[in-house]
C-alpha cells in the first residue's frame, strides 16, 4: 500500500528541514530546568501558543492581559490549550472525535454549531489563503486526513503535523475557529507522534513570528506541487524551532528564578 506521507518526506529539503528539527528539539530536551520542570514549561509554553493563535484569529491580546481578557476567541483557544493534553491517544484512534472536540472548546460564543461540519459552501478567509471547497468536498478531504492520522505510515511526526494543520487551514470544515482547530491539531500531532512528547515548543507562536510567510505557505501548499508542499512543510518546521527557542528561553528565565 502506498504511504503518502512517505512520499512527501523524501522530497528534496524535506528531509534536511526534519532533521534540523529533530536536532533543535534534543537539545532543548537535554536543558536541565526539564528535569523536575518540564509541566511547568509545558504549560507556559501552552499559554504562549494559545495567545499566538488567537492572535493569529484576529484577537492579538498580550500575554500580560489574557488572564483578564473576556474575548471569546482568546477563550476558546485557552480551553482548547488546557484539554489538548487529554486527546492524545483518541487523536491516533478517532480523529474526527477529537476535531469535534476542539471546535467544541474553540467556538463557544461564536457559534451554535459546535463540533459539526459546516454546511455552508462558503467560509471564512482571515489568512487569505484563498476560497474553501464546498460543503461535500470537504466532508471527502477530511476522510482523507482522517486516513493519514490512523495509517501507520514511516513518516516522520514534523511532516505529518504539517500536513494536518494545512488541510484543516485551507478546507476550514467548521466555518468557525478552523484556525485554532488546524493549529492545536498539529501541536498534537507533534506530541502525540514522538517529536515534542512532552509539549513544549510553542509552535503557534512560531506560525505568528514568522508573519506573512504563514499565509504564503499554504497558499504553496495549495498548489498542489512537490515545490509547493515542500514550501510549506519547511515553513512548519521553522515554526516548531522558533517554537523550541521560546521553550528555551522559558527554561533559562525558570533557571535564573
Amino acid at each position: 500500500m502506498s504511504d503518502p506521507l512517505a512520499v512527501i518526506a523524501e522530497l528534496p529539503g524535506v528531509s534536511e528541514a526534519v532533521a534540523d528539527v529533530r536536532k533543535a528539539v534534543d537539545r532543548l530536551y537535554g536543558h536541565r530546568v526539564l528535569r523536575r520542570k518540564s509541566p511547568e514549561v509545558s504549560a507556559r509554553s501552552a499559554l504562549r501558543g494559545a495567545r499566538a493563535s488567537a492572535a493569529l484569529e484576529g484577537a492579538d491580546i498580550p500575554l500580560e492581559a489574557i488572564p483578564e481578557t473576556i474575548d471569546p476567541v482568546v477563550q476558546g483557544a485557552l480551553r482548547v490549550s488546557a484539554e489538548l493534553g487529554g486527546l492524545g491517544r483518541t487523536w491516533r484512534t478517532a480523529p474526527r472525535q477529537v476535531l469535534a472536540r476542539l471546535h467544541t472548546l474553540a467556538a463557544a460564543g461564536l457559534t451554535e454549531d459546535l463540533g459539526r461540519p459546516r454546511t455552508a459552501e462558503a467560509a471564512p478567509d482571515p489568512l487569505g489563503v484563498g476560497a474553501a471547497p464546498g460543503a461535500e468536498a470537504t466532508v471527502a478531504r477530511v476522510d482523507g486526513l482522517v486516513g493519514l492520522v490512523t495509517a501507520d505510515s514511516k513518516a516522520p511526526a514534523l511532516v505529518l503535523a504539517a500536513i494536518v494543520h494545512a488541510e484543516l487551514a485551507v478546507l476550514r470544515p467548521f466555518g468557525t475557529a478552523d484556525g485554532i482547530v488546524a493549529r492545536a491539531a498539529e501541536r498534537l500531532t507533534l506530541v502525540e507522534f514522538g517529536l515534542d512528547p512532552k509539549s513544549l515548543a510553542a509552535v503557534e507562536l512560531g506560525h505568528l513570528e514568522l508573519g506573512p510567510a504563514y499565509g504564503e505557505g499554504l497558499r504553496a501548499y495549495l498548489t498542489g506541487t512537490p515545490e509547493g508542499i515542500t514550501a510549506w512543510v519547511r515553513h512548519c518546521a521553522a515554526a516548531v524551532t522558533l517554537g523550541v527557542r521560546e521553550a528555551t528561553a522559558i527554561c533559562e528565565a525558570m533557571q535564573r528564578g
